[in-house]
Order: structure tokens, then sequence, then C-alpha cells
């Protein structure tokens, strides 16, 4: 009786080490196919041409874009695997009610998981942002992170802030973000303050300087706007020169600024106030 049912034993064990040892080589697989994500991922770039236009993708957003396709294609494979791993157990129409009962407790269960790896999906489109711009990424449930992108992945954002440290931030968090380097121009404000009598002399002289100064100042992209943030009026008046630099030059311009400002109310005898 126990010969009989070791010899009947014999066979189940041969099926399970023949099952174990192809689902052993499905995640090999899958993780040969992880490892090479980033390069399989290059051929998909040409996907780029929807989020941003004819033009060729910059470095940024291809390495970008190699981050999150790297991403989606470990996530197909090792889903692959595994479906493929309880295929060997259950019949087809078994396993696609196992699926479906997984998907719909996963969805309840993992919801923020889901809305991260959807959202970095989303970002393969939408050209929101790339490693090495700076961006300022608001509303997130600890607090506003500002610093510059160093890896996007499926999954999360990695933001190197300015002091140093780095900011792992869930994509699904992700609803509002500014992008410090995609701006048309910066600003490069100067405020001067006047004596009130002089104010008819120095409103004239800046409006005829904003026109000469698009000739002296490079980064000048268009004349500048003179306005009083206050609106009041004493012994003194305080006025701001609104000007737009080119993007990124505003703090090089404005010392250029302040010193033909300066020169040219001198030369008028009109005095800054202190």
């Amino acid at each position: 009786m126990f010969f009989d049912l070791t010899v009947d034993f014999l066979p189940k064990i041969a099926i399970s080490w023949d099952r174990l040892g192809l689902i052993a080589a499905f995640f090999i697989v899958a993780w040969l196919i992880h490892r090479l994500a980033r390069r399989l991922s290059r051929p998909v770039m040409r996907l780029s041409r929807f989020a941003g236009g004819s033009r060729a993708p910059s470095d940024s957003r291809q390495e970008t874009l190699q981050g999150l396709i790297a991403g989606a294609i470990t996530f197909v494979v090792f889903a692959a695997a595994g479906l493929s791993s309880f295929s060997l157990f259950v019949d087809a129409s078994t396993l696609v009610w196992m699926v479906g009962l997984f998907s719909a407790a996963f969805g309840l269960g993992a919801r923020p998981l889901v809305s991260d790896f959807l959202a970095g999906a989303s970002f393969i489109f939408d050209d929101i942002y790339d490693v090495g711009e700076k961006v300022q990424l608001l509303g997130l449930a600890a607090g506003d992170v500002e610093g510059v992108v160093e890896k996007v992945n499926l999954r999360t954002t990695l933001i190197r802030a300015g002091s140093g440290e780095p900011f792992t931030v869930p994509n699904g968090e992700i609803r509002v973000v500014r992008n410090f380097s995609r701006g048309r121009f910066s600003a490069s404000n100067v405020t001067l303050k006047l004596g009130t009598s002089d104010l008819p002399a120095a409103l004239a002289l800046l409006d005829e300087l904003g026109n000469e100064a698009m000739h002296l100042l490079p980064n000048l992209l268009e004349p500048w706007q003179v306005i009083s943030e206050t609106g009041l009026m004493g012994q003194q008046t305080e006025l701001t020169v609104l000007a737009k630099a080119k993007y990124g030059k505003a703090a090089e311009m404005r010392p250029r600024l302040l010193s033909l400002i300066q020169e040219r109310l001198s030369e008028a005898g009109i005095p800054l106030a202190s």
C-alpha cells in the first residue's frame, strides 16, 4: 500500500517541477526584458511626435520618455509573466474570471498606486516637464515642492531641491506644475524712488529711454513700462520699471539696466531719493 502511494505521487511531483520550471522561465525572461527595457524603449521614441508635433524631441525629453516607456515595458512583461504562470493551473475561463476579480479588488485597495501608474503613462503624451528642468509642484499632500527634475518613471518623479535633498513625488499627486524652464521671458523689474517734483521730467526721460534701451541692452525684448504700484504720492514717489528680458537673462541684465537708468537720471539732474 505504501509503495502504491509513492508510485502514484511521483508523477505529480514531476509535473509540479515542470510547472515550477516554466514559472521560473517566465520570470527570468521578464527580468531580462526589464534589464533591457531602456534599450527596447528607444524604437518607441517615435511616440514623442504626438506630444511635440513635428519637431525633434530634445535630449532631456528623450531621457524622460525613455524612463517612462521602460517602466511601462517592465510593468507589462511582469504582468504577462504572472498571467502565464496562473494559466498553468487554471483554464482560460477561470483565468479570465480571476483576472477580473483581482483587477476590481486591486483597483479598490490600491487606488493611489493605480492612479500613479496612469498619471505616469499620460506623461508619455503630455509634455509637461522633462529631466533637467526646474519646476514647482503645487498642491501636494506634503506641501509644494520646487527643484530640478532628476528622474521620471511610470510611478514617481524625483525632484532635487535647491538645498540638495531629493523629493520622490508619486505621479498621481501631481496636479499643478509650474515650469520655470519654459517661460518666454524673465522679469527684470527695477524700483526707483524719486522726489515728486521731479516726477514729470523723470517719466518723460524713462519713456524715451525705454525705446533707446532696445539697442543698448541686447537681452531686452521690448520697451519697458513705468508704473506706480502703490499709487501714493507724497514728497517722494516710487516708480517700478517693468522690463522683459530674454528667458534666463534677467539677473544678468538687471545691473546694466540699473546703471543705464542711474546714468541718464544723473545726466538730467534728477536725483534718486534715499
